[in-house]
C-alpha cells in the first residue's frame, strides 16, 4: 500500500505533466519570434540521488527529494554562456550542497531552447554531524520552454553529479548519480543592441517655383512613446519656421537651384536620445513669359470696299508693362490705335488679307497673332437666254403647240426655283411675214400660257419684239438685280390675241 506521502508526489507529478503538455502545444502553434536574452536566472525545484554504494555506510546519502536549484547564466552570445549553479538538498541523515560554474551550450529554436553545459566546484556534505567539502563535476542539460520576454519555464534539467568523499575512517564514499530540476527562468537584458533613434524628413512638394510654400515633414522613429519630442528645422536657403514636426520653408526672393530642409529631434527627458534628418528641395527661377495675343476680325467676311475691324486682347502673364500693338496687313490698308485697327479693302480683288498684330512687352519680349478677312468682288448680275420655242405652223403662226409648251414648262420650273427672278420673252419673225405684228402675238401667246397654265405672276413676266430672225420667241432669265441689256428688241403694248374658233365638224353622211 503506498504511503500519502507517495500518493502527494504522484499527484504533483500527474499536474506537472498535464501542464508541460498544455504549454507545450500552446508553444508549439505560437509564432512570434523572442529576443534572445542576454542573462538567465533560474529558480526551482530539485531532486538529488547522490549514488552512494559504500557498504561501510549503508543508507547514509539517501534520495534527496527535498532540494532546490538556482542558476545564473551570462550569454556571451544566443549559443554559448557561462553558468553559476548551486543547489541544496536535504534528508534526515545528510545535507549537501553543489556549487558549480562552466560553460554552457544552447541551441535557440524560437520557443524551445535546449541546452548542455558541464560544471566545475565543490560539493559540501554533513552527514554524521560534521561537514566535508570535495571536488564537483556537474555535466548535463535540459530543455527550456519561452512564455514571454521575460519568462521562460525549464522543463527539465537533468545533471550527472559525482563527487568522492570519506566519512568514515579507511572508506571512500563515491557519490556518482543524478540531479533533477525543474523552475522558473526569469531572462534579463537582450542580446540584441538597443536601436538607435532614427529620423526621415520629406519635402512637399520637392519642386517649386520661387515664392512658392514647401512643406518639410520629420518621421522619427526608436524614441521612447511615452516622451515629448523637440524639433528644430535650419534650412539651407529660404526661411524655415515651425518646431514641430512639420514646418514651412519660405522661398520668397530665393535664386533657382537645389536646397536642403534638416531636422534635429531630439527626446526632452533624455536629451542623449536624438537624431538627424534632411530632405532636399528645388527652386526654379520664375519663367521670363511672353504676352499672350488674340485677335478676331469683324466681320471676317466682306465686300471690297467694306471695313473690317480687328479687335485684340493682349495680356502679360507676368504682369510686365505693354507696348503699343503694332500692325500689318498682306492686301489693303491697316490703321490702328490701342487693342482696335480698322482694314481698310478699298480696291482690293477677291482674296484673303491676313492682318498681322505683334505685342511686345517692356523687356522686349513679343508674340503675334494672326487674323484672316476674307474680300469678296460682286458678281456682275446680267440676263441669260434659257430657252425658245419654234412656231412652224404657217396656218396659225402664233399657235403655242406641245413642243413648246413642253420648254415653256421648263422655264415655269425655273421659275418657281428662282423666285425673285423675272423673264423676258422677245417675240421674232421673219421679214416676210404677215400679219406684220405676229412677232408680238408670239410673244404674248408665250406669256399667256405660263400664266393661264402654270400660274405664273403676269407680273414677272415681260414681253418684247426683236429683230427679225425667224418663226421663234427667245426666253430671258433676269436675276434680281440685273437689267435686260438686249438691243433691237421692243417692248409689246399690244394686246394677246384672241383665240381662234375651232371649225365645227362636219356630219356624216345619211
Amino acid at each position: 500500500m503506498q504511503t500519502r506521502k507517495e500518493g502527494s508526489i504522484r499527484r504533483a507529478v500527474a499536474l506537472v505533466a498535464v501542464l508541460a503538455f498544455t504549454l507545450l502545444a500552446s508553444a508549439a502553434f505560437a509564432q512570434s519570434e523572442l529576443p534572445d536574452p542576454r542573462m538567465d536566472v533560474f529558480v526551482g525545484y530539485s531532486y538529488y540521488n547522490p549514488g552512494d554504494q559504500n557498504p561501510l555506510t549503508p543508507g547514509i546519502a539517501p534520495s534527496m527529494v527535498k532540494g532546490f536549484n538556482s542558476a545564473v547564466t551570462w550569454n556571451f552570445n544566443r549559443y554559448v554562456g557561462l553558468t553559476f549553479d548551486t543547489s541544496g538538498h536535504y534528508s534526515d541523515k545528510i545535507n549537501v550542497g553543489n556549487f558549480g560554474f562552466g560553460p554552457t551550450i544552447r541551441y535557440p529554436m524560437d520557443h524551445f531552447i535546449p541546452f548542455a553545459h558541464a560544471l566545475f566546484g565543490f560539493q559540501k556534505a554533513s552527514p554524521l554531524g560534521f561537514s566535508e567539502t570535495e571536488f564537483l563535476t556537474m555535466i548535463g542539460g535540459g530543455m527550456d520552454l519561452r512564455f514571454t520576454k521575460l519568462l521562460s519555464w525549464r522543463v527539465l534539467q537533468a545533471d550527472w553529479v559525482r563527487s568522492n568523499h570519506s566519512f568514515t575512517l579507511g572508506s571512500q564514499d563515491e557519490f556518482n548519480g543524478v540531479r533533477l530540476s525543474s523552475g522558473l527562468v526569469f531572462n534579463l537584458g537582450s542580446l540584441t543592441p538597443p536601436v538607435p533613434p532614427a529620423a526621415t524628413c520629406s519635402a512637399s512638394p520637392a519642386e517649386v517655383m520661387e515664392s512658392e510654400g514647401v512643406t518639410v515633414t520629420a518621421s522619427p522613429s526608436n524614441f521612447n512613446p511615452k516622451h515629448e519630442l523637440a524639433y528644430d528645422w535650419k534650412s539651407s536657403g529660404g526661411k524655415a519656421t515651425g518646431n514641430g514636426a512639420t514646418a514651412q520653408i519660405d522661398t520668397t526672393g530665393m535664386t533657382g537651384g537645389s536646397y536642403t530642409a534638416s531636422a534635429h529631434v531630439t527626446d526632452k527627458k533624455n536629451s542623449k536620445m536624438m537624431a538627424d534628418c534632411t530632405a532636399s528641395f528645388t527652386v526654379k527661377d520664375k519663367p521670363k513669359n511672353p504676352p499672350q495675343i488674340a485677335c478676331s476680325a469683324n466681320p471676317a467676311t466682306v465686300q471690297s470696299g467694306q471695313p473690317s475691324t480687328i479687335s485684340c486682347t493682349c495680356t502679360s502673364p507676368d504682369n510686365a508693362q505693354l507696348q503699343p500693338l503694332a500692325w500689318t496687313t498682306s492686301m489693303g490698308k491697316i490703321a490702328g490705335e490701342g487693342m482696335n485697327a480698322t482694314l481698310d479693302t478699298s480696291g482690293m480683288g477677291a482674296g484673303s488679307a491676313t492682318v498681322t498684330t505683334t505685342c511686345t512687352d517692356a523687356r522686349g519680349l513679343s508674340s503675334t497673332a494672326s487674323t484672316n478677312v476674307n474680300v469678296e468682288v460682286p458678281q456682275k448680275l446680267e440676263a441669260s437666254k434659257i430657252n425658245e420655242c419654234a412656231f412652224p405652223n404657217k396656218v396659225k403662226p402664233a399657235r403655242v403647240d406641245n413642243t413648246c409648251k413642253a420648254a415653256l414648262d421648263d422655264v415655269a420650273l425655273r421659275m418657281q426655283r428662282e423666285a425673285d427672278a423675272k423673264v423676258v420673252i422677245v417675240g421674232m419673225k421673219d421679214a416676210a411675214e404677215k400679219p406684220k405684228d405676229v412677232d408680238a402675238h408670239r410673244a404674248t401667246n408665250t406669256k399667256d400660257y405660263l400664266v393661264t397654265e402654270k400660274q405664273i405672276d403676269a407680273s414677272r413676266l415681260e414681253t418684247r419684239t426683236g429683230a427679225d430672225g425667224g418663226r421663234r420667241v427667245e426666253i430671258y432669265l433676269v436675276p434680281a438685280g440685273a437689267t435686260f441689256n438686249e438691243g433691237n428688241t421692243t417692248v409689246v403694248t399690244a394686246p394677246a390675241p384672241k383665240p381662234m374658233k375651232k371649225k365645227a365638224a362636219k356630219k356624216p353622211a345619211q
